[in-house]
C-alpha cells in the first residue's frame, strides 16, 4: 500500500473520531474526551499536511529548486511537531483549571467512546507503521500513537469514575499526564527535523569512518572539505574534494571517482555525491564560510553533533 493511501485512510479515521468525541465529550462533561477530540482534530490537519508533502515530493526539480521538493516532508514533520506542542500546552492549562474546579463526568459514556477511539487509533497507527525512516510518516505515526495513548488514559479514567461514582479529578489529571508524554515525544521529533533543516550530519553516521572509507579506495591519496547532510529523511547528500594519486588522465580520475561513489552508495547509502577530483590539495581561503579546512577538523567538530 502506498504512503498516500495509508495517510488518506488515517485522515478519514481522524475526522470520524473528532465528530464523535466532540459530541460525546459535551454530553459527558469530559475534558479527557474533548482533549482527545482536539488532539484528533490536530492530527487530521497534520495528516493532511503530510499527505500534501508526499504529493510535493513527486514534483520534478526546477531551475529554482534544483533538489526538487524532498524537504517538504521534513517541513511537514516540523510543523506537525510544533502543532503537537501547542495542543499539549492547551490541554495542560485546561487540565489544571479542571483540577481546581472539577466538573461532574459521566464515566460510562467516557469509557465506551474512548474505547472505540482507542481501537480506531491503534488501527490507524498500525496502518502508518510501514517500516520506513521517513520523518514525515513518523510524525503522523506519532500523532496516532499519541491519540491511542490518550484514549487508553481516558478509558481508565472513565472506568474508575464509573466504579467509584466520583473521583472526577481523575479525568483532567489523565489529560495532563498524556499531554506531558506527547509533548516530550514532539520535542524529540522537533529536534530531529531541526537537524535536517540545519543540514547537520545525518544521525548515526560516523563521519570519521566515512572519510577513512573514502581514503581507502584505490587511487585516493586524501580527502578534505567533506560535507554530508540530509535532504530528506531517506535521502543523504555529500560533497567533498578528493585528491587522487599521481597525475592521472581525466578518464582515470573519473574511474577513481566512481569507485568512491560506489563505496558511499553501498556502505553509507549516499546516492547523491558531488566530488571534486584534484591532483594536489587546493589552497582554500582562510575565510572558509563553513569554518572547516580539512576532514580531521570536520570529524572532531561534528562527530557527535547531531
Amino acid at each position: 500500500m502506498t504512503r498516500e493511501r495509508r495517510l488518506v485512510i488515517a485522515l478519514g479515521v481522524n475526522l470520524v473520531l473528532v465528530v464523535g468525541q466532540i459530541i460525546f465529550g459535551v454530553v459527558a462533561h469530559s475534558l479527557g474526551l474533548m482533549a482527545d477530540a482536539a488532539h484528533n482534530l490536530t492530527d487530521a490537519a497534520a495528516v493532511g499536511l503530510s499527505l500534501f508533502a508526499v504529493h510535493l515530493t513527486r514534483r520534478r526539480a526546477t531551475a529554482k529548486r534544483s533538489f526538487g521538493y524532498h524537504r517538504s516532508t521534513t517541513l511537514a514533520a516540523h510543523a506537525n511537531a510544533a502543532l503537537l506542542l501547542l495542543v499539549t500546552a492547551v490541554i495542560v492549562v485546561e487540565g489544571i483549571r479542571r483540577l481546581l474546579h472539577p466538573d461532574v463526568v459521566h464515566g460510562g459514556v467516557v469509557a465506551i467512546v474512548a474505547s472505540v477511539a482507542l481501537v480506531l487509533n491503534l488501527a490507524a497507527a498500525a496502518l502508518l507503521l510501514d517500516g520506513s525512516h521517513d520523518l514525515n510518516m513518523r510524525s503522523s505515526l506519532l500523532h496516532m500513537l499519541g491519540d491511542a495513548l490518550a484514549s487508553a488514559g481516558v478509558v481508565l479514567a472513565g472506568v474508575v469514575i464509573l466504579v467509584v461514582g466520583g473521583a472526577y479529578w481523575l479525568d483532567p489529571l489523565i489529560s495532563i499526564v498524556i499531554g506531558v508524554i506527547i509533548g516530550y515525544q514532539a520535542l524529540h521529533l522537533l529536534g530531529q527535523t531541526t537537524d535536517v533543516l540545519l543540514e547537520s550530519t545525518p544521525a548515526g553516521l560516523d563521519i570519521s569512518a566515512l572519510a577513512l572509507a573514502m581514503q581507502s579506495v584505490e587511487g585516493v591519496a586524501a580527502v578534505h572539505d567533506l560535507h554530508v547532510w540530509t535532504l530528506s529523511s531517506d535521502l543523504y547528500a555529500l560533497s567533498s574534494h578528493v585528491i587522487v594519486d599521481g597525475h592521472p588522465t581525466l578518464e582515470a580520475a573519473r574511474v577513481v571517482g566512481e569507485r568512491v561513489k560506489g563505496v558511499l552508495r553501498v556502505e553509507f547509502h549516499i546516492d547523491h555525491a558531488t566530488l571534486e577530483l584534484e591532483c594536489e590539495p587546493c589552497h582554500e581561503s582562510d575565510h572558509d564560510p563553513c569554518g572547516v579546512n580539512d576532514v580531521n577538523a570536520l570529524a572532531s567538530h561534528t562527530g557527535h553533533d547531531h
